[in-house]
């Protein structure tokens, strides 16, 4: 027959098995149907085979633009946050998990008293000693219906999505850094345009000028003049305002100062992407790290109803040490100070004036809330891919057609000016056409710099590169 410290370790060693042997009652996950088509609206056969996932640096080949991103990664406040996000959930998650096993501690300590001799059968003071050293168990639930198991699960899932949340940060991120670029180089461009039609316009204003001064021309000609020069100059100060707020914009995202002098980003307008073909609306639920959350935090409520129905069982809890004990220092290793307690406890909910199954309850509605949440975002990614694909369908269209305006505008002003010239055409002639076609100037360049934000848009829309970028510190489900 073994001793009692034996029966103790015995008991110790054994803990583990039980542990394994616990089960989660929450319940078989299953993942929710995408409530989206089966295929994109505007999506043609060759969609159908998706473009494998690209680094950002691939995508963007402008050098100012990958080290911008590249900065913005680095410095950007919001992804600053989302990053510590990360790690505030990787310190609760083992702060949860460790509940799953034994807290045991040394101890030590020395108790000293006196007994009056009123109080003592010998009639005479006593003092006592008492030495005592050990390893203790404190209370240790043993995670018989999962519970335990159940809220680490929830951790796990929650610390996943908050992984994926930061992913998301960061994909979105590189897109408002090269979409805020990219109308950088658009109000540039737009600039040139404006400062080349000042110059033009202060040109005529000077040559009609001299015709009025020789009664070559009319007063009424040389105020049209004047008045076109002056729209023009309030373009190019709308224009300068625009860009510098878009300049300040882009700052913040980058999260340092930039100094990017007018016309430096006018090359990004000649930006070449590589082509992405979108594939089935099913590759969302792997590609995008939104979507990723969504599912994680659904999960984490999933197992959260596991923990719920687990505490209408009883639970079992242990506390125990196991050292040495004696009266005098010198003892307190001596054969025959051994010392233990083992104090098992059992407690079983009997009433609680509903607070148990209004638990269950509230972790079943927060399931149904994050099922909600994660077919919404589903639908959301389904859109900004459907958006994205049908802007750069539609914007290549509008693209050409803008050309083509800006190609007979040109030729307008041209044969509009000959005419005045030549006596066959009012002045006012030559002023619209000269108007008209600044105007589809500026529009093609607007036009050029939302086809590249489609291309943008796309790429973040189909996730990026957030599939082989996901952090690997997180076991898997169920490990």
């Amino acid at each position: 027959m073994c001793d009692p410290s034996s029966r103790i370790r015995i008991v110790l060693a054994a803990l583990p098995l039980l542990l394994a042997a616990c089960q989660s009652m929450a319940p078989d996950y299953q993942r929710p149907a995408a409530p989206v088509a089966t295929h994109y609206p505007a999506s043609s056969a060759d969609d159908a085979e998706a473009s494998a996932p690209l680094p950002w640096r691939d995508y963007f080949s402008d050098p100012r633009l990958q080290a911008l991103i590249a900065q913005a990664l680095a410095n950007n406040r919001d992804l600053r946050v989302a990053a510590l996000r990360v790690e505030e959930a990787r310190a609760l998650y083992g702060i949860q998990r460790a509940d799953l096993f034994p807290t045991i501690g040394a101890q030590a300590g020395v108790d000293r008293s006196r007994t009056p001799a009123d109080l003592n059968l010998t009639g005479k003071p006593l003092v006592g000693s008492a030495y005592q050293a050990g390893l203790g168990l404190s209370t240790w639930e043993i995670d018989l219906w999962g519970r335990l198991r159940s809220l680490d699960d929830a951790a796990l899932e929650n610390a996943r999505a908050s992984e994926a949340t930061r992913r998301a940060a960061a994909l979105s991120l590189v897109g408002q850094v090269a979409d805020a670029y990219l109308e950088l180089a658009e109000l540039d461009e737009r600039l040139a345009i404006a400062k080349e039609t000042i110059a033009s316009r202060q040109e005529s204003f000077r040559i009609f000028s001299r015709r009025v001064e020789v009664g070559a021309t009319s007063r009424l000609n040389l105020t049209q003049i004047e008045t076109l020069l002056t729209q023009a100059q309030a373009l190019g100060a709308q224009l300068e305002q625009q860009r510098e707020q878009r300049l300040n914009a882009l700052s913040l995202l980058v999260g340092s100062p930039l100094d990017l002098p007018v016309g430096q980003a006018r090359a990004a307008l000649d930006m070449v992407f590589a082509p992405l073909q979108p594939g089935l609306p099913a590759l969302l639920l792997v590609r995008r790290p939104d979507v990723a959350a969504a599912e994680h935090r659904l999960m984490a409520a999933n197992a959260n109803i596991g923990a719920a129905r687990a505490a209408f069982f009883p639970s079992v809890s242990l506390t125990g040490n196991l050292g040495s004990a004696s009266a005098e220092l010198s003892g307190l290793f001596r054969d025959g100070s051994h010392a233990w307690t083992f104090s098992p406890s059992i407690s079983l909910p009997i009433f609680t004036a509903g607070r148990l199954r209004n638990n269950l309850d509230l972790a079943e509605v927060r399931r149904n809330i994050a099922v909600a949440s994660y077919e919404k975002t589903v639908q959301g990614a389904f859109r900004d891919v459907a958006d994205a694909l049908s802007a750069r369908q539609r914007l290549a269209e509008q693209l050409a057609i803008a050309q083509t305006a800006v190609r007979v505008q040109g030729e307008r002003a041209r044969l509009s000016a000959l005419r005045y010239d030549n006596g066959a055409a009012p002045f006012l002639d030559v002023l619209d056409a000269q108007r008209d076609l600044l105007s589809a100037q500026q529009q093609l360049v607007q036009i050029r710099r939302a086809l590249l934000s489609s291309s943008v848009a796309l790429y973040a829309a189909l996730g990026g590169d957030a599939a082989t970028a996901a952090s690997p510190f997180l076991p898997r489900s169920g490990s």
